[in-house]
């Protein structure tokens, strides 16, 4: 894909709604991952789902890059008691992801790219990773 082809994530990254578009294509190669596990699932596919929901609800919403940690902890103030700390947990990682776009092109260079890996082959327990995915930019971001 050239520069010009490639969306928005990577030449601005600037706001959360394009981004976390970029990140429910990834979600998918999660899934792919989770469903190949021969343990029991029932709580990756709770924690999948609850970073779905926010992902669209980011998407749908499209709050203002100055103004996306304010609208997460909306987000997760908005929820029950029972329900809050996991969405605050969720909505943290999601403000992480989006601040990496900005901060290491190569991760929004993968995001635009459509999050590629061997994962998304549902089932397919390909194990794959792909050339730069979350865990490994996380860690250099961490090493900034």
């Amino acid at each position: 894909m050239s520069a010009s082809e490639r969306p928005a994530v990577a030449r601005t990254a600037c706001r959360p709604a394009t981004v976390c578009s970029a990140l429910l294509a990834a979600l998918d190669a999660a899934e792919g991952r989770r469903r190949s596990r021969k343990r029991n699932q029932t709580p990756d596919a709770i924690g999948l789902g609850a970073k779905r929901s926010l992902l669209e609800r980011v998407v749908q919403d499209d709050p203002e890059a100055d103004a996306f940690e304010d609208w997460l902890l909306q987000y997760a103030a908005s929820h029950g008691e029972e329900a809050r700390s996991s969405a605050l947990a969720m909505a943290r990682a999601v403000l992480d992801e989006w601040r990496l776009a900005h901060a290491m092109p190569q991760f929004a260079l993968w995001l635009a790219d459509g999050a590629p890996s061997d994962d998304v082959q549902a089932g397919s327990g390909g194990g794959g990773t792909p050339s730069v995915g979350p865990s490994e930019a996380a860690g250099a971001a961490g090493r900034r």
